[in-house]
């Protein structure tokens, strides 16, 4: 795991942070509906082809690998890996796991299939141990769509990207899913949204042409 340290006094962001972390301390979400016509209309499987290009587009960017370490320190990641919601049918319970990511997407849902046959059938909140502190959540919610979502944390000092998907849905001849984002202003604003999901929409649309 390699991160860099920030200086927050001589950070060219230090008015923006203290402002949002300290004098207004804010988060806020976004949905947006992604088309995700390329990924059926090949037969790409829906969960780990989201989750791999959810991960490819965070690690473009500062902004989504901004975090407090357990120390304190304010870092950014050199790369982060999604930690995500599994759903157990028999006991109506999830799981989280996590799958280390690889700018490959064929090694990355390998790496996923792995981590789904050993850690899927373990019936605990954290079925998957050892999850690395450069990783950030996603939930998916298959079973209904929705137009916004809204996570309530508590505190103030979580700083990373929390990553909701609803059901997809064909519209003229179309799919499209919705996906909610939940970040801290103190280190992403609104432009830092935007560019994320542009980024994101681009990488659907290219149809993994460099993969």
């Amino acid at each position: 795991m390699i991160f860099t340290p920030i200086d927050r006094e001589n950070w060219s962001r230090k008015e923006y942070f203290d402002h949002y972390f300290k004098e207004v301390p804010c988060t806020y979400s976004i949905t947006t509906k992604l088309d995700i016509t390329g990924i059926k209309q090949q037969g790409f499987r829906l969960y780990p082809t989201l989750l791999y290009l959810i991960a490819k587009t965070v690690n473009r960017f500062d902004s989504f690998r901004t975090a407090f370490r357990a120390d304190g320190s304010l870092v950014v990641y050199e790369e982060m890996s999604p930690c995500y919601t599994i759903f157990h049918k028999e006991t109506e319970t999830f799981s989280n796991i996590w799958t280390e990511y690889t700018a490959s997407y064929a090694e990355f849902c390998r790496r996923y299939a792995r981590d789904l046959e050993r850690f899927g059938s373990v019936e605990k909140m954290t079925a998957k141990p050892g999850q690395p502190e450069n990783s950030f959540t996603v939930s998916m919610l298959p079973w209904r769509s929705f137009e916004g979502f809204n996570l309530n944390i508590a505190g103030n000092e979580y700083l990373l990207p929390i990553f909701t998907i609803g059901k997809y849905q064909e519209t003229d001849g179309g799919y499209f899913i919705p996906l909610a984002i939940q970040v801290h202003h103190a280190v992403c604003d609104g432009f830092h949204v935007c560019r994320f999901i542009n980024a994101l929409q681009a990488s659907l649309d290219s149809r993994f042409a460099d993969c």
